[in-house]
């Protein structure tokens, strides 16, 4: 405690005080702050959860639809049919705040609205199988664009979340003790103050008083 270098003055008392009650509404705004996020960010990490299993089954069924389209077709014919792709998406990125934190909000949008775009290659040299395929990869898009955001989202949260608990314990364990501290040096320093001051009027008027009987004295 750094007690020794506080200046023990009504005013300084007054201030540390005024610290005091700032720094205790600050710890239960950043408390309920950080309580909140902690919710917030238990219910995203659930989602993530839910979305990556869903992702990685998606995949996993994309993947093995092109390995059957790849036996039925050959290597050749296979990647002229994928080399240039007919549809196109254009991403989108908001933003929105969840108590301070700006997460990220994708938004989406093809380049036409017809569904058959999403095969880039005629129907007459390729199997159903690569159909499928594609199919099942295209359907899967916007999940793993949503678990790209919501993987963000959690990233960003956490680390406020580590900067909100950090300040909740910078002020409960050290910047709301060391003011109490100083406070309590203060208090003591100006009771030590007003006794001495109190002793030293006394002093002062018990010797007015001898003074005054001796003057009265007659000789």
């Amino acid at each position: 405690m750094a007690s020794t270098q506080v200046i023990p003055t009504r005013m300084e008392l007054s201030r540390l005080k005024k610290k005091l009650a700032t720094a205790r509404k600050g710890h239960k705004l950043l408390k309920d702050k950080r309580d909140e996020l902690m919710r917030q960010f238990l219910d995203l990490v659930k989602l993530n959860m839910e979305l990556r299993v869903k992702v990685e089954e998606g995949i996993n069924k994309a993947n093995k639809n092109f390995v059957v389209a790849k036996a039925g077709m050959d290597e050749v014919t296979l990647q002229t049919a994928l080399m240039a792709p007919k549809q196109e998406i254009e991403l989108a990125v908001e933003t929105k705040n969840i108590m301070s934190v700006n997460t990220p909000i994708f938004e989406t949008k093809t380049r036409t609205n017809d569904e058959n775009d999403i095969y880039s290659y005629g129907f007459a040299f390729t199997s159903g199988d690569l159909d499928g395929a594609v199919k099942s990869l295209a359907d899967i898009l916007p999940d793993m664009l949503k678990l790209a955001e919501v993987e963000k989202s959690c990233q960003l949260m956490a680390s406020e979340i580590e900067k909100t608990r950090r300040r909740v314990n910078a002020l409960e364990h050290v910047i709301i003790p060391q003011t109490q501290h100083n406070i309590k040096y203060i208090s003591m320093k100006l009771d030590e103050n007003e006794r001495s001051s109190q002793i030293r009027l006394m002093k002062v008027k018990d010797m007015m008083l001898q003074e005054e009987h001796q003057y009265d004295m007659p000789f």
